[in-house]
């Protein structure tokens, strides 16, 4: 999977941040923004590992392989389970973070920490949209939240696997902004009761 990391230098930064509020918000299934009390923002994707499906025409031999499709991709996270662990889907099974430089350069850092959850059970389009989110998250503060602040100032990340759902974390240190006004801006043709549409929850 190639990113496109430069971008075209004609664009201005208020495009870029556009494209990056858009694509969060075709990759999230949930999205929100908030500051903290220590004066940091983190900006929290919601990922579901299992997307509904259109039905299809059952037959014996479907409906047979589509349950042990469903055992395997399960098997990881009930092993995981154990009466000790007292473990619920409001628990993580797993849990990596990282903290990096405001460098555009630390973007393969971002890429390679997350490649750490590719021996998980992961569905692969949902694992690459992680990517793919870690990666806009990252780019998206360097170039507008810290775009003012020392390259020593830190952007930290956390991504949280639950039995259901991928939670990304992005942390700056920037001056916070409106996501509820912003995306109106950028997709003025969706009104609050239309943005179902866009296949995420605002919070």
């Amino acid at each position: 999977m190639n990113f496109n990391l430069c971008g075209n230098s004609q664009n201005s930064d208020e495009d870029y941040s556009g494209i990056g509020i858009k694509l969060m918000g075709k990759i999230a299934d949930e999205l929100s923004y908030t500051r903290t009390s220590d004066g940091r923002n983190c900006l929290l994707m919601v990922k579901y590992l299992f997307q509904p499906v259109p039905p299809q025409p059952s037959t014996p031999a479907r409906c047979f392989k589509r349950a042990i499709d469903v055992l395997h991709s399960f098997n990881w996270l009930q092993e995981q389970r154990t009466p000790q662990s007292g473990r619920t889907s409001n628990q993580p099974i797993h849990k990596i973070s990282l903290e990096v430089n405001t460098d555009f350069k630390a973007v393969t850092q971002v890429l390679w920490w997350v490649e750490q959850l590719e021996p998980l059970p992961i569905p692969a389009t949902v694992l690459q949209l992680c990517k793919l989110a870690a990666i806009e998250g990252f780019t998206n503060a360097v170039r507008h939240a810290h775009k003012t602040l020392p390259l020593e100032t830190p952007i930290e990340l956390a991504i949280a696997v639950f039995a259901d759902r991928l939670e990304i974390e992005i942390w700056d240190w920037g001056k916070p902004f409106d996501l509820k006004t912003k995306l109106k801006k950028e997709l003025p043709e969706k009104t609050l009761f239309s943005w179902n549409d866009l296949g995420f929850t605002l919070h």
